[in-house]
């Protein structure tokens, strides 16, 4: 309580509304709001830790594991550019989801909802949703994989069992959210650190590994698939609404130095995350790659190697762990799954408040997110099995990748908006370059789509009549697709009356008390952990 008192003096509040200085903006989550002092320092850099690493959990979850281990074993290193690319990406993107937080007090959702038509808006938040339940599957079957190498639980049994497991997660989240998560990262990072040593011994070759990287190569169809799967599994749609709700957990100075120096030490801790993100993703690849193309590989692993999936994927290790390597692979599988739900569990808060206005409770929250989740993998793994499962987390993945620009375009055109981030806005060179990746991303799912309709349709066994309904479905819903993203490309952003930072000082400089900061950055407290003596 006397840390936030002593940073009331930037945020002068009105005594007529005293409840709104102890209101949150997000109810039911619990974060302790850290107030980061008027003071330029270095050691300012530690009060901003935090948001960038939660969100970098989600470039190491089970997804990124399970299209991973599939580049490499089918392509060797050759789609490694693309977690290049995407990495660099995912730190230009977050980067600006971080600034639109800092600078307005508002996060993604919550502009959405104000600048485009209700319609719109419903559309935008039912996509969101969409994609934090395509996120959401490769954890449930990541978790399952988990508890069939540990207990040889049938994957159906290990797909229901994940509804319980991540409930009871939240519920131990009382002994303290942060502790919790950096225990799980921990257990994640312990697999990391074997593939690294595991690259000891695949040795992979350093040439190959660098061609793979800088050299952009895409051979067939199924490359193309798996490089969209790589996309929607780095750079995911849920992440830009978490990081954007996320900053507004500090208090920041709320002038121009002030915002300068958050937006430089938010970027600098993303990127930080970010490289350890990249570099778990490569030594997965490499690994994978290295040992599946081997030319004295046993006959086992290398039918293990034609499917690989996060169940089979155990025997990369055996030569750091030996006969522990399934157990300590099953562990920190399950840390991986368990800990992406908490974040997707945040982002579903911050959209559902964001787009409607609406809150509700964590474990209310999970449960309905979980179960949309479960019911796609409890089909597919009673049909499929572990192949069908492992098939399906490539496909949640495509479609994060396909609805990328929903959440992406929004965000690119609010944070170049002068009217929205004053002289905060993107320069020329940002904005080029955001607009050239969210291009390149939005490229590549086009053309997977109209080629994979092609394709079915030429080598289907439908008579014309069929055919021709099925182009014709097919090319619609293209041509939706293509709509829905001009639309937000094309749509001008509304002009708003926002009281910038810049012209905040500008005001306090003249001595003019007419002018006062918007009462919604007045009163940004987000998100905290109610008291009996806040009540009071």
């Amino acid at each position: 309580m006397a840390a936030r008192t002593a940073g009331q003096g930037q945020f002068m509040t009105s005594s007529e509304n005293p409840r709104l200085a102890n209101e949150p903006l997000i109810d039911n989550i619990e974060y302790d709001q850290i107030v980061v002092s008027d003071k330029k320092s270095w050691r300012n850099f530690f009060a901003y830790l935090g948001p960038g690493f939660l969100v970098s959990i989600a470039y190491i979850d089970p997804g990124n594991f399970q299209t991973d281990l599939q580049s490499g074993a089918q392509y060797k290193y050759g789609l490694l550019w693309i977690i290049l690319l995407a990495s660099i990406a995912a730190l230009i993107i977050q980067s600006l989801a971080a600034n639109l937080g800092v600078v307005t007090g508002k996060h993604l959702a919550e502009h959405c909802r104000k600048e485009y038509p209700k319609v719109a808006n419903i559309i935008l938040w039912i996509l969101a949703e969409i994609a934090i339940v395509a996120c959401d599957i490769p954890e449930v079957i990541g978790t399952a994989f988990a508890l069939n190498m540990l207990f040889k639980i049938p994957i159906w049994c290990g797909v229901l069992i994940t509804g319980l497991s991540t409930l009871v997660l939240l519920l131990l989240q009382q002994y303290g959210v942060r502790k919790l998560e950096i225990f799980i990262a921990l257990l994640v990072l312990i697999m990391a650190a074997c593939f690294f040593v595991e690259l000891g011994y695949a040795k992979p070759k350093s040439s190959e590994v660098l061609y793979g990287l800088f050299v952009p190569q895409l051979k067939g169809s199924g490359a193309t698939k798996l490089a969209i799967s790589l996309l929607g599994a780095m750079v995911m749609p849920h992440n830009l609404f978490l990081h954007s709700a996320l900053v507004l957990s500090r208090k920041i100075p709320r002038s121009v130095s002030g915002i300068n120096e958050a937006c430089r030490f938010y970027l600098l801790e993303s990127g930080f995350a970010l490289m350890v993100a990249f570099l778990i993703n490569v030594s997965v690849i490499s690994v994978s790659g290295a040992v599946c193309n081997s030319p004295d590989l046993n006959p086992e692993d290398e039918q293990n190697c034609q499917d690989l999936d996060l169940n089979k994927a155990s025997f990369l290790l055996k030569h750091v762990l030996g006969s522990w390597s399934s157990k300590v692979f099953a562990i920190a599988l399950l840390a991986s799954g368990q800990s992406s739900t908490i974040t997707g569990t945040y982002a579903g808060q911050y959209v559902m408040q964001g787009f409607l206005d609406l809150q509700m409770k964590p474990w209310i929250r999970n449960f309905l997110t979980r179960c949309l989740a479960i019911v796609p993998s409890l089909i597919v793994a009673l049909i499929g099995g572990s192949a069908g499962a492992g098939n399906l987390i490539i496909i949640a993945s495509m479609i994060l990748s396909f609805e990328l620009p929903f959440a992406l375009i929004p965000l690119l055109k609010f944070t170049s908006s002068k009217t929205k981030m004053g002289m905060h806005a993107n320069s020329i060179w940002i904005s080029a370059a955001t607009w050239i990746i969210g291009s390149l991303i939005m490229g590549i799912n086009i053309y997977y789509l109209a080629e994979k309709l092609v394709t079915t349709l030429t080598h289907s066994h439908l008579r014309v009549v069929g055919i021709v309904f099925c182009g014709v479905l097919g090319f619609s819903a293209v041509l939706v697709y293509l709509a829905g993203i001009l639309y937000l490309v094309v749509r001008k952003t509304k002009k708003v009356d926002i009281l910038l930072p810049e012209s905040l000082q500008m005001a306090n400089e003249s001595g003019n008390p007419s002018v006062l900061p918007r009462e919604d950055i007045v009163n940004m407290q987000l998100p905290q952990t109610r008291t009996t003596s806040d009540d009071d």
